[in-house]
């Protein structure tokens, strides 16, 4: 087996790793940041902890794959926790909608808002189902970088009415707006605005439906810590603070990377485990790519911008549930400001992450610790971050303090925020993206960065902006995409090998 290469530690690269490792290559795998984790970093800041990026864990079956892949089990070393309900959305009335449980608390909890949309319901949940069957189950794990695996996908993507929106899809099932905003959520946690996300990502809800949702114990952080120690046990080499200067080829082959250092690392096989925009625009020169890439690099559209804002409050807020889903009182005309019009509106909706809820250490007795995030345009909208951070903190606090954190101005203790601008800096992100690049059906599958680059041999990508796309499923399915086409490149070369 040779040597494999993983540039970046998300949990795309991660998962690359260990695949890797347990098919007997010798890996080695480099962070820039002080931990490996990716966007999945720990801040300790004033006494509270507080998990920086990823905090809800679906598909827990694909970490327990990659304990499994060595002879152990997942469980042994990290707790995963169902949670209930899954989400709790708020509203601007102050109705609430609480998702999660088994069929029949979703259906009651329905029942209570519009009871003529249990059956929709029912019939949104098949429909996701057969979507998941075809979308996850038989093609999250192909690679799409023949196009000829593409067109024999287009019977059953017609056949899913996978040119339609994931709001398209909820509208045909349920009537009541709140409901369908509800159920047309799950494209923002992985980048795309429900009006434009491919309904292939509807595939989300059967899911979460199908596997629950979990929150580690510790929380992600601890969840990638377990995974250090699993690399460390079984032989991953992992440096930190290492940032990549430019990848290395020979003729079209890819032969290793210089980090900023001038530390040369050879490989026989390169994974790279970040912003595909970021690598075929500075890691690579321009004559190395081919004419799609290049294309695909200068025109795909981007994932939206994230504002993230930490803080601990010095009593508890027993009745706010892990995870809220704070509703603003505009929707689509709010997202289409953020996704095409880039601007940075006065109102906004919000996600609320309470691990307190579940999990008291993170933060002293009597306190509590929270996550609020924010979809914002991305940098290209031309936002002065150090203007308007403390502006938009400010409202987001108000807005909290007058709803469902009351007299959160009292209690609020050591905030902190990340803007586009850290995404950029802290994680290479192009333009500050949250998610690499959008959803979109002309940007998924064949259509998105490929896991196998064009042009150049040895050399595959994991993570986000890759098939099968963002969130903590797809990118450890990308990883699996990687380790095939890693096999059918050894296999290739053994033959050769053996006919020479």
């Amino acid at each position: 087996m040779g040597r494999a290469l993983v540039i970046g530690s998300g949990f795309g690269g991660i998962a690359s790793a260990l695949r890797l490792r347990a098919a007997g290559h010798a890996v080695h795998l480099v962070e820039k940041l002080d931990a490996i984790g990716g966007r999945a970093q720990v801040f300790e800041h004033g006494g509270y902890r507080h998990d920086a990026g990823p905090t809800v864990i679906t598909a827990p079956f694909l970490f327990d794959e990659l304990f499994q892949l060595f002879g152990e089990r997942r469980a042994d070393h990290i707790q995963f926790q169902e949670l209930k309900p899954w989400y709790r959305f708020t509203f601007p009335d102050g109705d609430h909608f609480d998702y999660g449980g088994t069929l029949e608390d979703t259906l009651q909890e329905i029942a209570r808002i519009e009871p003529r949309d249990c059956a929709g319901y029912e019939s949104l949940v098949a429909q996701s189902k057969a979507i998941f069957d075809v979308g996850f189950t038989e093609l999250a794990h192909a690679p799409f970088h023949q196009f000829g695996h593409m067109l024999k996908q287009i019977p059953a993507l017609l056949k899913l009415r996978s040119d339609r929106t994931v709001w398209g899809l909820v509208c045909q099932h349920l009537t009541n707006d709140k409901l369908r905003q509800a159920f047309s959520i799950q494209p923002l946690l992985v980048g795309g605005s429900p009006f434009d996300t491919t309904s292939i990502y509807g595939l989300i809800h059967y899911l979460e439906r199908a596997y629950g949702i979990y929150f580690a114990m510790g929380g992600t952080g601890a969840l990638v810590q377990a995974l250090h120690d699993l690399m460390l046990r079984h032989g991953v080499t992992i440096q930190t603070q290492a940032t990549v200067k430019a990848l290395n080829y020979s003729g079209r082959t890819v032969t290793g990377a210089t980090l900023e250092s001038g530390e040369v690392l050879d490989a026989d096989h390169v994974v790279f485990n970040g912003d595909p925009m970021t690598l075929y625009r500075t890691l690579l020169p321009n004559r190395a790519l081919p004419l799609a890439t290049k294309l695909k690099r200068d025109h795909s559209k981007l994932s939206m911008g994230l504002y993230v804002l930490f803080f601990g409050t010095d009593r508890t807020y027993d009745s706010v549930a892990h995870h809220t889903i704070w509703m603003g009182k505009r929707y689509r005309a709010l997202l289409d400001d953020i996704f095409h019009r880039g601007i940075l509106a006065d109102d906004f909706s919000l996600y609320v992450h309470r691990p307190t809820a579940t999990d008291p250490s993170f933060a002293p007795d009597g306190h509590d610790s929270f996550y609020v995030l924010a979809p914002v345009p991305h940098q290209g909208a031309g936002i002065d971050w150090d203007i308007e951070e403390p502006k938009l903190r400010s409202r987001i606090i108000d807005a909290l303090d007058a709803t469902l954190l009351p007299e959160l101005k009292t209690h609020i203790q050591a905030p902190f925020a990340m803007t586009p601008d850290d995404f950029s800096a802290d994680y290479l992100s192009y333009l500050g993206a949250g998610f690499s690049i959008a959803p979109l059906f002309t940007q998924s599958a064949w259509f998105r960065f490929h896991n196998k680059a064009e042009g150049l041999e040895n050399l595959y990508l994991a993570g986000a902006g890759t098939h099968p796309g963002a969130g903590m499923p797809g990118v450890l399915s990308s990883a699996k995409v990687v380790e095939a086409l890693v096999a059918e490149a050894t296999a290739s070369e053994a033959a050769l090998a053996e006919s020479v």
